[in-house]
């Protein structure tokens, strides 16, 4: 049951990232998460009171759900402004490398990956370097691929602070993580006075389908990080790039360069075998 829960947290990370990805093409992109991250706070809100969920101890919870906000406040702002600057197919696919912080965790806890996990992860190393080489030299230039590095190390402590604080409430743990995120932005936007300018009444509806879809993930993923070892759930739950690259290709008529087709493959394919080991 984790193993599906955290692949269907995939498909809608993959498809929220896409949306938010098009709509920071046109709106700048800390307006973008400010917007969703406020959706999403609304949304969590109601479904710790809906659950009763509020007399979790503080305790089990709080610290983590901090944590896990500033490591995913890290990871969305370098993602969001990665998928504004360079292609969807290239910048997701390195944000992806997060699983490799869970992993070592995985391992440090006496986790061990078998043969297969081993080779996985030297092929997602190996498709990293191809699939950002040629942005390196590109138009777009080194800065995409430095972003979705920082986004992959954000990601992958998220992974690691939600499951830690998920073993006493899934649900308590992303509402601190949500409120804590968007006291953060409001602070920011108050500090620079630049607040969420650029977003328009009709920007409402894909906020509220990316901020949903980003909370279902967390909860389906946290849910899935108590029913299943962390090293095996954290990399199908990182899976969430082939949705995007497909939604890229489908409705964007991306394209890449051959060698960022067979870097993209390579590095999807070694997130698989991790996770089929």
């Amino acid at each position: 049951m984790g193993a599906i829960l955290a692949m269907v947290s995939s498909l809608l990370w993959g498809s929220g990232d896409f949306m938010a990805g098009y709509l920071s093409r046109r709106r700048q992109p800390i307006a973008v998460l400010g917007g969703s991250q406020i959706v999403g706070l609304f949304v969590m809100l109601l479904i710790a009171t809906v659950t009763a969920s509020w007399g979790a101890a503080p305790g089990g919870y709080l610290l983590w759900g901090v944590l896990a906000s500033f490591s995913g406040l890290l990871g969305l702002l370098s993602f969001y402004t990665a998928l504004a600057t360079g292609p969807m197919g290239v910048v997701s696919p390195i944000s992806a490398l997060g699983v490799l912080v869970p992993l070592a965790v995985g391992l440090f806890t006496g986790e061990l990956p078998t043969a297969l996990q081993y080779l996985g992860i030297l092929l997602a190393i190996v498709g990293v370097v191809l699939a950002s080489g040629p942005e390196i030299s590109g138009e777009a230039g080194l800065r995409p691929v430095l972003l979705a590095g920082l986004a992959a190390l954000g990601f992958g402590l998220f992974f690691v602070f939600v499951a830690i604080g998920a073993r006493e409430s899934t649900i308590m743990t992303m509402t601190t993580q949500r409120a804590t995120t968007t006291v953060l932005l409001i602070a920011a936007a108050l500090v620079t006075r630049k607040g969420f300018d650029g977003l328009h009444r009709q920007d409402l509806g894909w906020l509220v389908a990316i901020g949903s879809f980003d909370i279902a993930a967390n909860l389906l993923f946290g849910l899935s990080t108590t029913m299943g070892l962390l090293a095996v759930v954290s990399v199908l739950g990182s899976l969430y790039p082939i949705v995007t690259v497909l939604l890229a290709w489908i409705v964007l008529r991306e394209r890449l360069s051959v060698p960022q087709y067979i870097g993209v493959s390579v590095a999807l394919v070694g997130v698989a075998a991790i996770s089929a080991g």
